[in-house]
């Protein structure tokens, strides 16, 4: 079974409330892909496909781009990008979104006279879960400690 987490575990490995998760979840921004909650004493189970796409949901937010951007540019990846999620960068032009897998890419649209709005390389926001997911993982200092004095 794939490897899912928790509304809280979520929130701390994306760096956003849980207000913000369960607006966006009520609001279809991102549903939970393992499991969404099911009435009352249910929980949604998110993925790692999930974090990713909150991750990046995130730093658009934080960089200054509207909600409804946001959407359509996580539209846009699921229905584009694949599984090669974290392999291209996002370029937010204006109410369009496009993805780019290399540098001469980004250049081109320049080139073109594309006033890019915003550009996130997703291999970072790979990076960002990857390191968060990590430091969720690890044992805290008295876990540690307990477990060296147990040895």
């Amino acid at each position: 079974m794939e490897d899912s987490y928790r509304g809280p575990q979520v929130c701390a490995i994306v760096g956003i409330t849980y207000r913000q998760l369960d607006y966006w979840a009520r609001t279809d921004l991102i549903r939970p892909s393992v499991a969404d909650a099911k009435g009352s004493g249910t929980q949604r189970r998110y993925s790692y496909r999930d974090l990713l796409e909150l991750k990046v949901i995130k730093n658009l937010l934080d960089g200054g781009v509207a909600l409804q951007s946001a959407r359509r540019a996580i539209e846009y990846l699921r229905d584009h990008l694949g599984e090669d999620l974290a392999t291209a960068n996002l370029v937010i032009n204006g109410v369009h979104s496009i993805s780019v897998q290399t540098g001469e890419e980004i250049v081109d649209l320049l080139r073109a006279g594309q006033g890019v709005l915003n550009i996130v390389p997703l291999s970072g926001v790979k990076g960002e879960v990857d390191a968060a997911l990590h430091l969720l993982h690890q044992p805290k200092d008295d876990e540690a400690t307990a477990l060296s004095v147990a040895l």
